[in-house]
């Protein structure tokens, strides 16, 4: 339960930070609709990841989720730039093997 908990921690941080870097405001009233999908393509996607070794730790996992909500937005049509994204080399190529 504690592993969880800093893991959302750090993610809605690190969502915070990324929806300043491509400037959409917090209370946007599309963003339920990003994390809603950007939380099922995580719960989708994080138990494989970490049995591959993928996600090793709660840095990892909020790096996962952040790509799964860059993956959210650009379906939407919302572009985020590949810089405002931390870099995870396994995680990019996994995010891309399993959701295209």
């Amino acid at each position: 339960v504690q592993y969880m908990r800093r893991v959302f921690a750090h993610m809605e941080k690190a969502q915070e930070a990324l929806l300043k870097k491509i400037d959409m405001a917090p209370f946007d009233e599309r963003l339920r609709r990003f994390r809603d999908m950007a939380l099922k393509l995580f719960e989708k996607t994080w138990m494989t990841a970490t049995q591959k070794g993928i996600v090793e730790n709660e840095e990892d996992a909020c790096v996962l989720y952040l790509y799964c909500l860059s993956y959210a937005l650009s379906k939407s049509g919302i572009g985020v730039p590949s810089n405002a994204l931390p870099e995870h080399k396994k995680i990019q190529r996994f995010v891309k093997e399993v959701l295209t």
